[in-house]
C-alpha cells in the first residue's frame, strides 16, 4: 500500500487549487504558441501589400516559425530539464513577447522574418516545459484530465486561430492593421510571466543530461540548407548557388545522422527507433499529411484573398469546416472507428481527403469574384473530416511497438518531424503555387489565374497524401499497445 500510494504521488506536491491555476498559466503559453503558427496566414496578403513582400517571404513568415520551433524542440526540452524548466518557461515566454513586440514594430519584411525566427526559438523554449511539468505536478490517475485539456487547447487554438486572426484585422483596432495579432501577445506574456513566477512549480530532471550542440548544430545546418534554396530558388530561377546550399545539405543530414549514431548518451534522435517497421510507417504518412496539408491551407488561404478578393475574416470562416470537421472526426475515430476498423480508419480517411481536395479543385475552376464561401464547404468538410480520421490516429500506430521506456523520446521525435514537415510542405507548396501564379495567361481576371495556379499546385499536396496512403499498409493492424510494453 505504502509503495502504490508513492507511486501515485506527484513529484512535486501542489494543492490542487494551486495545480489547476499553475496548469492554466501553462495552457496559455501552450495556446499562445500554437495560436500564432496558425493566426498569421489570414494576414499574409495584408502583410505583402504593406511590406512589398514577395511570394517567398511569405513562405518565410511561415516556415520561419515552424523550422525553428521543430529544430529547437528538443534544446528546449534538455534545457529545461538541465536548468530548471520554470526558468526556461518563462525565459521562452519574455522572449516570445519581445519577439511579439518587434513582429508588430517591424518596419520591413526582413525584420519580420527574423523576429518570426526568434518567436519559433522562443515557442521551442516553452512546449516542452507544458508536459514535462504536468508530468511532476499530477500523479499518474490524474494526470488524463491535464493532457486532455492540453490537447483541447491545441485543437481549439488550431481550427479557431485563423478566425481570431480574421475578427482582429477586420476590427482594426487603433489603425494598427495587421500588427494586432503579434502586438495583442505582449500584455498576455507579460501577465503570464508574472503568474508563472507565482504559481509554476520549479523542476528539473533526476539525472544528469548533457546538451549535443554538436547535433543540434548539424541538424539546423542541414534543414536551412535544404528549406532555404527550396523557398527561394524558383523565384529566383534556381541560381547556382541555391544549387550547391541544396546538395550541401544532404552531407550535412548524413553526418548530423553519423554523429547520432557514434552518440552513445543523451542523443538528440534515438536512431534504434526507425528500425520499427510500425514507428517509420506512421512517421511517413504523418510527415506527408501534415507537409501537404501546411502547404494546401498556405495557398488556398492566399488565393481567397488575393484571388477572390475575400478579406481576412471571410477567408477565415470559409475555411472554419475543414478545423471543425477534424476535430470531430478525430474524436469520432478515436473513440468510435479505431477499435472496429483499426488502420483501415487511417487509409478510409486518407482517401477522402483526396476526394475533398479533388472536389475543391473543380469548384476553384469555375470559381470568380462573386462566388462565396458557401460553396466551399462541402469540399473542405470533406477534406477535413478525412485528416481527422487519419492524422489522429497516427500517433497511436506509430508508437504501437516502441518500449515503454523509450516512449518519450519517440513522441518527442515525432513532434519535431510534425513540424518540420509543416515547413518543408509550406517551403514545396507554396514555392510551386508562386512559380505558377506569374505563368497563368495575364489578361485572364485574378480569380481564374489565381484559381488555375490553385489547381496545378494542389496536385503536389494530393500526391503527398497518396503517397501517405500507400504507407498506411507499415502500419499495424490495430493500434492497442501489447501487454509486455504497457506492463
Amino acid at each position: 500500500m505504502v509503495d502504490q500510494a508513492h507511486r501515485d504521488a506527484p513529484e512535486v506536491p501542489l494543492s490542487p487549487r494551486r495545480r489547476t491555476a499553475a496548469l492554466v498559466v501553462l495552457l496559455i503559453g501552450l495556446g499562445m504558441d500554437v495560436l500564432d503558427g496558425s493566426i498569421l496566414y489570414v494576414a499574409l496578403p495584408t502583410i505583402q501589400r504593406d511590406l512589398s513582400a514577395s511570394g517567398s517571404h511569405l513562405q518565410w513568415l511561415a516556415a520561419g516559425y515552424a523550422l525553428p520551433f521543430a529544430l529547437a524542440m528538443i534544446t528546449g526540452s534538455r534545457l529545461g530539464d538541465i536548468h530548471g524548466r520554470r526558468r526556461v518557461f518563462l525565459f521562452g515566454m519574455v522572449l516570445f513577447s519581445a519577439t511579439s513586440l518587434v513582429c508588430g514594430l517591424a518596419g520591413s519584411v526582413e525584420v519580420l522574418i527574423a523576429a518570426r525566427v526568434a518567436q519559433g526559438l522562443a515557442a521551442a523554449l516553452m512546449v516542452p516545459q507544458v508536459m514535462a511539468t504536468i508530468q511532476v505536478m499530477y500523479p499518474p490517475g490524474r494526470r488524463g484530465i491535464a493532457i486532455a485539456a492540453s490537447s483541447a487547447v491545441f485543437a481549439v487554438t488550431t481550427v479557431f486561430g485563423p478566425v481570431l486572426g480574421g475578427l482582429l484585422l477586420s476590427l482594426d483596432i487603433a489603425d494598427l492593421g495587421w500588427r494586432v495579432i503579434f502586438l495583442v501577445n505582449v500584455p498576455i506574456c507579460v501577465l503570464a510571466a508574472v503568474a508563472t513566477l507565482m504559481l509554476v512549480p520549479e523542476s528539473r530532471a533526476s539525472s544528469a543530461i548533457r546538451l549535443d550542440l554538436v547535433g543540434v548544430l548539424l541538424a539546423t545546418l542541414g534543414m536551412v540548407a535544404l528549406l532555404y534554396p527550396l523557398i527561394v530558388g524558383a523565384e529566383q530561377g534556381w541560381p547556382l548557388w541555391s544549387v550547391v546550399t541544396l546538395v550541401l545539405s544532404v552531407p550535412l543530414l548524413a553526418l548530423f545522422v553519423l554523429h547520432q549514431r557514434r552518440r552513445h548518451s543523451s542523443p538528440l534522435v534515438e536512431l534504434s527507433l526507425f528500425a520499427r517497421r510500425s514507428f517509420t510507417g506512421g512517421l511517413v504518412v504523418m510527415m506527408l499529411c501534415m507537409g501537404g496539408v501546411s502547404g494546401f491551407s498556405l495557398v488556398f488561404t492566399i488565393y481567397l484573398q488575393s484571388g477572390l478578393g475575400y478579406d481576412a475574416l471571410a477567408a477565415a470562416l470559409t475555411q472554419m469546416p475543414w478545423g471543425l470537421a477534424a476535430a470531430v472526426f478525430a474524436v469520432l475515430s478515436i473513440g468510435v472507428l479505431a477499435p472496429r476498423l483499426g488502420r483501415r480508419v487511417v487509409a478510409i480517411g486518407m482517401a477522402v481527403t483526396i476526394v475533398g481536395m479533388t472536389a475543391l479543385v473543380g469548384v476553384t475552376m469555375t470559381a470568380d469574384g462573386s462566388t462565396g464561401g458557401l460553396v466551399f464547404l462541402v469540399p473542405l468538410a470533406l477534406g477535413g473530416a478525412g485528416m481527422g480520421m487519419g492524422v489522429a490516429l497516427v500517433f497511436d500506430f506509430a508508437l504501437h511497438d516502441v518500449p515503454v521506456a523509450d516512449a518519450g523520446s519517440a513522441s518527442g521525435l515525432l513532434n519535431t518531424l510534425q513540424q518540420v514537415s509543416i515547413a518543408m510542405g509550406v517551403a514545396l507548396v507554396g514555392a510551386l503555387y508562386f512559380v505558377l501564379l506569374p505563368g497563368t495567361d495575364p489578361a485572364a481576371p485574378a480569380a481564374e489565374a489565381a484559381g488555375s495556379a490553385l489547381s496545378a499546385t494542389v496536385l503536389l499536396p494530393l500526391a503527398m497524401i497518396a503517397v501517405a496512403l500507400l504507407a498506411v499498409r507499415a502500419l499495424p493492424r490495430f493500434a492497442t499497445q501489447k501487454e509486455d510494453d504497457a506492463a
